[in-house]
């Protein structure tokens, strides 16, 4: 694949993790998370550039991926969330992007009005292309 320019990596990253009949994919931060979804979010820092010259080496842009799942009794469906990771590092490396992830997050529960949900993040670092 080619390097994919700032300006489009985000909705490449949401049509690399499409998984209709599994999750939902948000190319922003939605209002509220949904369970079974999974948000493509930017992280801090934004963008790195790796020199101090623009045209010669790729800027790297830093993503965060947070996967949400409903949460069950005494954190249940960490097999869920488990899975929906694997998957989710899947579809990014058939994706054929070039990234790296260096930590993913331990689970988190967050609890909204509608229900009680369980997150984790995997942050990406993607080389990309001033545009």
């Amino acid at each position: 694949m080619d390097t994919p320019a700032i300006t489009t990596l985000r909705s490449t990253l949401a049509t690399a993790l499409y998984n209709p009949t599994v999750w939902s994919v948000f190319s922003f931060p939605p209002a509220t998370p949904q369970p079974n979804s999974v948000i493509v979010a930017w992280d801090d820092p934004m963008i790195t550039s790796n020199n101090n010259s623009h045209q010669i080496i790729s800027p790297t842009a830093h993503y965060k991926i947070t996967v949400v799942v409903p949460l069950l009794d005494n954190l249940g469906n960490l097999t869920v969330i488990e899975s929906f990771i694997m998957q989710a590092y899947k579809l990014l490396v058939d994706a054929g992007l070039t990234f790296n992830a260096p930590a993913i997050s331990a689970p988190q529960q967050l609890s909204l009005p509608s229900g009680d949900l369980l997150m984790c993040d995997i942050p990406l670092q993607i080389l990309t292309e001033w545009n």
